[in-house]
């Protein structure tokens, strides 16, 4: 699969985020507000297979019915809180 992901650690950040997601693209406010390395490539993780990632986040990513390109989330981790865009999915 390959996604993007938005991760904040405070709770208080999640409507902050929703607002902000409204009204610019995704790769922005990954950019702006994220704290995953990933934020400097738009909140890209790039491909990965299933049990790569926390299983959660895997949970998600998965998913027949988790639409492609569709912002899900928040999705709480250990990491904190996640947004997540599926933009294509594989292996499954």
């Amino acid at each position: 699969a390959t996604a993007r992901h938005i991760l904040v650690k405070n709770p208080d950040d999640i409507e902050k985020i929703r607002g902000e997601l409204a009204k610019d693209s995704f790769a922005k406010v990954a950019q702006q507000f994220s704290t995953c390395p990933s934020a400097s490539q738009g909140g890209s993780l790039g491909s990965f297979y299933p049990g790569t990632m926390v299983k959660e986040f895997d949970a998600v990513i998965f998913d027949p019915e988790t639409k492609l390109g569709e912002v899900v989330g928040p999705v709480q981790t250990q990491f904190g809180y996640h947004f997540i865009v599926v933009d294509k999915r594989s292996g499954v």
